[in-house]
């Protein structure tokens, strides 16, 4: 299995889109309760520091956005966000996108990538950041509002991007 990353192009939309709104109408992940429309999802990919899409075999299977965590004094923490096809999951691909954020991430002048609210049931994620070597910050209970109204704790992370891993 060859996975290619790449940046997104405007062919990718519909199928970054499918992707990303399949991880928001699952209610576990990201935070955002609505699936995006097309116009909000072309605006939304563009805006990023980047968009990266992963490729197998040509099919886009996941993709990442990376973008500032805040502003200002604070604009060199990154963010970013992860969705893999559910088909997918499983088989190093989210492994692959993390790590190929770290790299932009650094190409891009930031110093940290910081994840606000990594929900705890998702112990893939977990197992992943922790072997990639992100540490955890903190717990918040009862952070996150599942898609069937039950709560899960969220779990801040963070990993130094500095050589010498001095923030």
């Amino acid at each position: 299995m060859s996975i290619e990353i790449r940046a997104y192009d405007n062919n990718d939309l519909d199928n970054i889109r499918s992707i990303w709104n399949s991880v928001i109408e699952e209610g576990n992940a990201f935070h955002y309760e609505r699936p995006l429309s097309q116009d909000q999802a072309e605006l939304f990919f563009a805006e990023q520091t980047r968009t990266a899409v992963a490729t197998l075999d040509g099919e886009v299977v996941g993709l990442y956005v990376l973008h500032p965590n805040n502003t200002g004094r604070c604009a060199h923490i990154a963010n970013t966000s992860y969705a893999v096809k559910a088909d997918f999951r499983g088989r190093s691909v989210g492994e692959q996108l993390v790590r190929d954020s770290i790299e932009s991430a650094k190409t891009n002048g930031f110093r940290i990538i910081q994840f606000n609210a990594v929900v705890a049931t998702n112990v893939g994620a977990i197992h992943l950041y922790k072997k990639i070597g992100f540490k955890q910050l903190g717990t918040i209970p009862g952070g996150f509002r599942l898609g069937d109204g039950s709560y899960s704790d969220i779990i801040l992370f963070y990993i130094s991007l500095m050589e010498d891993n001095s923030l």
